[in-house]
């Protein structure tokens, strides 16, 4: 049974910042591409940020580059996304999401990912 954790989001002004984690099992985190997707209501959930631990790399949608930063926690096996500079559009529930494999043909297609936390609100005004 894989379970994640996810904290953080919330409400803030554009321009401003939010962090979100997702903890997984020692297992999960290590072994299986991990990240972040977001949904808004009449859309089809995207992917934002994950990453994946064969070469050990991380992808970003094109909204998220240069603004948004996932981050590894080895010692809590957290995955965190810092998420800076938001604007309005930023706005949707967001989801951490693993697929059970250390590596994906597309990691930023929520198709790929078989395993969804609970998902945690950010709100930008």
């Amino acid at each position: 049974h894989v379970q994640l954790v996810e904290s953080g989001g919330g409400s803030v002004q554009a321009g401003g910042s939010l962090r979100l984690s997702c903890g997984a099992s020692g297992h999960t985190y290590s072994s299986n591409c991990m990240g972040w997707f977001r949904q808004t209501p009449g859309h089809q959930r995207e992917g934002v940020a994950t990453f994946c631990p064969v070469g050990k790399n991380s992808y970003y949608a094109d909204s998220a580059k240069g603004r948004f930063t996932i981050s590894n926690d080895d010692a809590k096996f957290t995955r965190s996304l810092q998420m800076d500079r938001l604007k309005p559009d930023d706005t949707a529930k967001y989801f951490c999401a693993t697929n059970g494999a250390l590596w994906a043909v597309s990691p930023l297609s929520p198709d790929e990912y078989k395993y969804w936390g609970q998902g945690t609100q950010v709100t930008v005004s």
